[in-house]
């Protein structure tokens, strides 16, 4: 240990002391324990190996992935790209289970419970440990409906002369385009707090509508949908992140989890396939 015999004996004797009996029995010729320090050393070695167990035991434990995994995800982005593959992911983590919690609300990770949520936002001044599971492309859209209907806006100012659909939480529109940023009030008949019905209100032909890909792209390759004003385009810093309250000691259930996602999604997702040309034509043009 690296410790003379005169350290040893002071921090014996301070045992000792504290105790109040005499662990050792010191002669000139020999040191033996006492009847008191043969006991107490022998419940101290059982405490240390106890310790020592239990710390296998969590170490084992946090190098397999079991348990529950409380995760938080966007309600729409839940629905449409984690639900569909949990079933892939339980099959291959069988020891471990779900529970997924949808709400277009920010949750509080760590007084609420979670151990990681899903987020599609900006989150460079995330006080929680962020990893970015995929970009966030957001285009200006209509259906071919309104469009015939109400003309193809040709500049920014002529939005104002539209239909705007936004949910409470996404007005105003934050957009990016040749003269720089700009942000647009988002006007229309309808006022709600759920994205999947400006969603439904845009497919049906009642306004222009900021939206993901991730959330229209079926419908951009189908033409029920169309881009408008294409050298418009929502901040290139939004994307889907990863979210967790720390990076020590990471618990095997919440890695595995976010290596999965990160593996279906990537910087190419695959709900941008088939929509490179309009997104390589859209991002040139900003």
């Amino acid at each position: 240990m690296a410790l003379s015999p005169a350290v040893v004996s002071k921090r014996i004797r301070r045992l000792e002391d504290r105790l109040g009996t005499r662990l050792l029995q010191r002669t000139t010729r020999q040191i033996a324990l006492t009847e008191a320090g043969q006991g107490f050393y022998e419940r101290i070695v059982a405490i240390l190996a106890s310790i020592e167990e239990a710390e296998a035991f969590v170490s084992r434990r946090s190098a397999l992935a079991r348990g529950t995994l409380k995760v938080s995800a966007p309600t729409s982005f839940g629905r449409m790209h984690i639900a569909p593959y949990l079933g892939e992911f339980l099959e291959a983590n069988p020891d471990l289970g779900v529970n997924l919690v949808l709400s277009d609300d920010f949750v509080d990770v760590v007084g609420e419970g979670y151990d990681l949520a899903i987020r599609i936002a900006e989150l460079a001044d995330s006080s929680l440990v962020v990893r970015r599971l995929a970009p966030a492309h957001r285009v200006l859209c209509a259906s071919p409906d309104y469009l015939e209907a109400h003309g193809t806006p040709k500049s920014i100012e002529d939005l104002s002369d539209h239909i705007c659909l936004a949910a409470a939480h996404q007005d105003p529109w934050r957009l990016e385009g040749p003269g720089g940023p700009v942000a647009v009030r988002a006007s229309g008949p309808v006022q709600t707090n759920s994205s999947e019905v400006v969603r439904e209100l845009t497919l049906a032909g009642v306004g222009i509508a900021l939206r993901s890909t991730w959330d229209i792209g079926p419908d951009l390759s189908a033409g029920r949908l169309k881009i408008v004003l294409p050298e418009y385009r929502a901040s290139r810093h939004v994307g889907v992140y990863a979210v967790y309250p720390s990076r020590r000691f990471l618990a095997a259930k919440v890695r595995v989890f976010i290596d999965y996602l990160a593996n279906l999604y990537g910087p190419q997702p695959y709900w941008d396939q088939g929509l490179d040309a309009v997104l390589t034509k859209r991002i040139a043009a900003a």
